[in-house]
């Protein structure tokens, strides 16, 4: 968070994200790690692999956000590059 802000980005941690179903508003019922510009939704794991559920989390987060980019970053990697997957709802 403090990078992003160095950079002059702003960002939110932990933002809730509501659910909706049926007309239905479950407020708070997801919250997204970081979202970076209201326009990035950013997932963040430290995990030996990312699995299909992770990808799942990230897709479901980006539609109920109404966002429109995500990136999944994995960072038990021994370069952080291998640990980004980018995600275009």
């Amino acid at each position: 968070m403090r990078q992003l802000a160095e950079d002059g980005l702003q960002a939110r941690r932990e933002v809730p994200i509501p659910l909706q179903y049926k007309g239905v508003v479950i407020d708070f019922s997801y919250r997204a790690d970081v979202i970076v510009e209201d326009s990035v939704l950013l997932e963040l794991k430290a995990v030996e692999a990312l699995q299909p559920v992770h990808r799942a989390q990230i897709l479901s987060y980006l539609k109920h956000s109404g966002l429109h980019f995500g990136l999944l970053i994995n960072f038990n990697v021994d370069q952080l590059i291998k640990g980004v997957r980018r995600f275009v709802r």
